[in-house]
């Protein structure tokens, strides 16, 4: 089964998303320094002044709270609301890359942000009793081999004594995620799933599930379980101040963003 092309979506957002576009729009006032000064200034200016703008931890959190909003954390309130709640409910645990190798460990591994949302899936399966599903695939234009799929299941099962119940090793993108997970979830007679994936990208992957269970005819309810969430703080001096952190964070948001307006 396919869903699109393949190989595309690496390319769309390695031309679309910073520092490329940016760092052309440098060259190009560059080169346009002796012809068209005023021009080429204001192109540089631009594109410098949105490279620091982006590396400033700032920028996302004003993203956070007005162009791309995300799900507040699931509290245990909520918890136990859902648990007095009579529903078959399951755990859906979105995958989040991988890595090839971690020599460390001789084997292939989950990247930071894949063990951090399956670290969260395990400690809401250990207080609920829930089962759980990993979805994760090798991603677009990856390299053959141990899928996300697999690999969880291994360090679930191996290093936190928790398997899941049930994989899908197929998708290759948050829509694929969707697509093949629902009618696993149907067959398995689940009403309702917490949704376990970073928060910066609940919303599209809350519109892909909200849509295929569409597509299936399933009345399935989708919780948010949202990780990797940002206390909300006072705004301080730090926050204006360029670094790793804040291109990191600028970045993973403009990319969700370009993902939700293509409808991936």
């Amino acid at each position: 089964m396919t869903f699109g092309l393949e190989g595309w979506k690496p390319l769309v957002s390695a031309l679309l998303l910073p520092p490329l576009p940016l760092l052309l729009l440098v060259l190009v006032g560059a080169r346009l320094m002796f012809r068209r000064r005023l021009l080429a200034w204001s192109l540089v200016l631009v594109g410098c002044s949105a490279l620091l703008l982006l590396s400033m931890p700032a920028f996302g959190k004003w993203m956070r709270a007005t162009v791309h909003p995300v799900p507040p954390a699931l509290s245990d309130e909520r918890l136990a609301d859902l648990l007095r709640e009579p529903m078959p409910t399951a755990i859906v645990v979105l995958g989040g890359g991988k890595r090839e190798l971690s020599p460390e460990y001789g084997v292939s591994n989950l990247s930071l942000l894949g063990l951090e949302r399956l670290r969260y899936g395990v400690w809401l399966a250990r207080r609920t009793k829930w089962p759980m599903l990993y979805s994760g695939g090798l991603g677009h234009g990856g390299r053959p081999g141990a899928t996300e799929a697999e690999i969880a299941a291994r360090i679930a099962e191996r290093e936190f004594g928790l398997p899941f119940r049930w994989l899908e090793d197929r998708s290759r993108d948050t829509t694929e995620n969707a697509l093949l997970s629902v009618p696993i979830l149907r067959e398995q007679g689940i009403q309702r799933i917490v949704l376990v994936t970073h928060d910066f990208h609940m919303r599209r992957a809350l519109r892909g599930f909200e849509r295929a269970a569409a597509r299936e005819g399933v009345a399935l309810t989708v919780v948010p379980g949202p990780v990797g969430m940002t206390p909300v703080y006072e705004w301080e001096a730090s926050d204006f101040l360029p670094g790793r952190q804040g291109w990191f964070d600028s970045h993973l948001l403009l990319h969700e963003m370009l993902g939700y307006a293509l409808g991936a």
